[in-house]
């Protein structure tokens, strides 16, 4: 019994030791990371955006097309390599944010117990000697808690109310972290439109169904004979289109803007 004891606090004595030793060597890089430590196999495109020098980032992919697991990917390095960050996943709902963190979680799962886990529930996980990672019902009433973001990943972006992408910008103010939109296009129409449209100082990705070998032609012909052009063109195509309940289309409401018509009741005139 005494022998026993002996080597059972002597295992735990390197096993300690082998995570302390763990935590003073360099980190590997994300894509290598992804590689050597979880066995994936990453598309150019998503090795591009792994790797890339970025602050605003737009993925415009396929449905199916990957980009969960960039996101996934993301977020998990950042707990794991970045002592105090705080990555916050956002979407349009409570289940498809938690969709996405189970996914990381799954990945985190594959590394076995390397790391301590000092938070570890459906919505949210800490990292002793890291970050940690909490997914976010889709409403702006009830984020506003949070601060001092250093990722921000909004899934589904093309259907996220614009007042909850705005008030999830703030959270970055002070960390100057990274922010992470990514969907399939839905309708000219939001902010993922406007900011893929218009946006200044973003990295823009898009990834169309056909680039993915993943996915075959077969497959492709099939669905758009299914959904039809609207839905085929923007879910598999990554194109945007004019929504299909608008009476007037995108280019007949900014043509028939003027800023040098002047208003009918001036300022002058406000009581």
């Amino acid at each position: 019994m005494k022998f026993a004891r002996i080597a059972s606090e002597l295992k735990q004595e390197i096993e300690a030791t082998r995570k302390a030793l763990a935590k003073t060597t360099e980190p590997p890089g994300v894509s290598t990371f992804a590689r050597e430590h979880l066995k994936l196999e990453l598309d150019p495109w998503q090795e591009e955006v792994l790797t890339g020098d970025w602050k605003r980032a737009l993925l415009n992919v396929t449905r199916q097309g990957g980009k969960s697991t960039v996101a996934a990917l993301l977020g998990l390095y950042e707990a794991l390599y970045r002592p105090g960050s705080l990555t916050l996943i956002v979407s349009p709902s409570d289940r498809q944010s938690g969709e996405l963190f189970r996914k990381l979680v799954a990945l985190r799962d594959v590394l076995g117990d390397d790391f301590d886990l000092i938070e570890d529930t459906k919505r949210s996980m800490s990292v002793a000697g890291g970050g940690r990672v909490a997914s976010l019902p889709g409403s702006e009433a009830t984020i506003r808690g949070f601060s001092a973001a250093t990722l921000i990943i909004e899934d589904e972006a093309s259907r996220v109310e614009d007042d909850l992408y705005l008030a999830v910008r703030p959270m970055l103010a002070t960390t100057n972290g990274r922010l992470l939109l990514m969907s399939t296009p839905f309708g000219k129409r939001g902010h993922f439109w406007r900011e893929w449209s218009d946006g200044k100082n973003w990295t823009k990705v898009r990834v169309a169904a056909t680039e993915v070998p993943r996915i075959s032609a077969g497959f492709l012909e099939e669905e758009r004979a299914a959904l039809g052009g609207w839905w085929f063109e923007q879910e598999y195509l990554c194109e945007f289109k004019e929504a299909d309940d608008a009476f007037f289309s995108e280019s007949e409401i900014s043509g028939a803007l003027s800023s040098d018509v002047k208003p009918l009741f001036g300022t002058e005139n406000a009581q």
